[in-house]
Formats: C-alpha cells, structure tokens, sequence
C-alpha cells in the first residue's frame, strides 16, 4: 500500500525576482506541495496587514521570503529602503507566521560577514557586515531567531540565473556577445551559486520534512573571483576567441564590500 504524503501549502513572496521564478520552474516536480506565487503587486511585504490577511486566509505551512532589497549601492546611499524590506518587513513577516504557525524559511547572504576570516565562513561564525545591504540583512535575521523556534535562514552568495532575472552572468554574457574588452575585479572571491540549484534545495528542505530548524549556508560550491567567474561565462558559451577579458584592480564600488566571502555550505 503506498504511503500517504500529506499536502504542503507554500506560500512565495517575491516570486517575480529570479530566485521565485526558479521555483516556479521546478514546482511541477513536486506534487505534493501546492504553491501560491505571490509576487511585489500581489503582496508587498512591507504592508503588514497585507501580509497578515494573506497568510490567515492561505492556511499555509511553510512561506518561502524570496522578497528582497538587493541593490547594494543604492542601499549605501539610501539604507532606509533596504532596511524597510530586508530588516523590518522581514520582522512582521516572522510575527504573522509566528502567529499563524507557519514555518518560514528566509534567503539571506554572504555580505552580513566582513570578509576578513579568509577561510570559508560557518554557520557558527559571528556576522560582521560592512555595508548598508549586509547590515540590513542581518537584522533581519536576528528579528526571526527572536521571533520563531520554525525557521529556516538560508544564507547563499552570488546568486544568478542563465534566464531569469537582472544578474553577473546575463549582463556578461550579454557584453561578451557584442564582442571587445571586458575589465572585471579579481579583488573579491565568493561562490556563484545557480538560483535553480538554490530552489531545489529549499524544496527539499519542504519534501525531506527537515525539523534541523536555524542558520545553514547554500552555495554551488566552487570559490572564484569574479574575474574567474566572468572567464568561466565566456568558455562555457563558447566566446573566448571573440572576447578580450582583463582583470581590473581599480573596480569602483560606493560600498565596501567583502574581499572573501566565501560560504561553507551545510
């Protein structure tokens, strides 16, 4: 007699963005969970009764918080959004599934850690974050752990999608394409991780029926600068012969940002 797997109900904040359309790309491969993609019109996280009346009337198990501020410079120059979004949405998010009794399970990153360890960082390393972004970010990380025993944060680094979504690999490739010189930093070494690889683990975290709740780190596993990644984009699409890439020291960036970041995966 085959076993019965009780229904999921998740719930996808941010799922226009590419790590909720990645999700959205592999869901059919689990039958047992039912999604409801909510992207920024359908639901904006920094709207609490928005958020509220969604997750009460969703009866939902788990919600993936795929919603977030990412643009690192602009949140050098104004952090007030980043931490609207990233600290104090994500703050009432973890009180309304505190609430409602839903697990969350929340994408965070590298940059709330200083990059100064130069060895891959923990799950049990002290965050030290050294720009607006990382610090935004990690306060909403410490507003879930004071908030919810259920919780899952999944810290990931240099995230991109071959299709999906504004990131390194597209704008480089994109430029390799038109053909010339390419300057790239090799100052900064992280790992890339493949948005798609990324929400398969996080629908496994759901399918496994994981009760490890806390902090753990995802990443594709290979540590690069970003001058190696750029390489690693031209060869895989065969440009290498068409494309001149240099490595630039003088990369010019308004926040400061971890030299090594790279993740040990857990």
């Amino acid at each position: 007699m085959e076993r019965f797997t009780p229904i999921k109900r998740i719930l996808v904040t941010g799922a226009s963005g590419q790590l909720g359309l990645s999700i959205q790309d592999i869901a059919m491969e689990y039958p047992q969970l039912v999604f409801v993609f909510a992207n920024s019109e359908a639901l904006d996280i920094t709207d609490y009764v928005q958020v509220d009346k969604i997750i009460e009337n969703g009866n939902f198990d788990y919600c993936i918080n795929c919603a977030a501020y990412t643009n690192v410079e602009h949140a050098e120059k104004s952090p007030e959004m980043a931490f609207k979004v990233n600290a104090e949405a994500v703050k009432d998010l973890a009180l309304v599934c505190s609430r409602y009794k839903v697990t969350l399970i929340h994408i965070s990153t590298d940059y709330v850690f200083d990059g100064e360890k130069g060895s891959p960082y923990t799950v049990f390393d002290l965050p030290n974050p050294i720009n607006e972004y990382g610090r935004s970010k990690w306060e909403g990380e410490k507003y879930i752990q004071e908030i919810l025993d259920k919780y899952f944060i999944v810290r990931t680094s240099w995230l991109y999608h071959k299709t999906f979504g504004n990131n390194f690999y597209k704008t480089i490739l994109e430029k390799a394409i038109k053909g010339g010189e390419l300057r790239i930093t090799d100052k900064e070494m992280g790992c890339p991780t493949n948005a798609s690889n990324l929400a398969k683990y996080i629908l496994d975290l759901i399918r496994n029926k994981n009760e490890q709740y806390g902090i753990y780190h995802y990443t594709d596993g290979q540590a690069m600068s970003w001058f190696g990644f750029a390489q690693n984009i031209i060869e895989e699409n065969g440009l290498k012969n068409t494309t001149n890439i240099v490595k630039d020291n003088n990369y010019r960036s308004f926040a400061n940002r971890p030299k090594f970041s790279v993740l040990q995966s857990v």
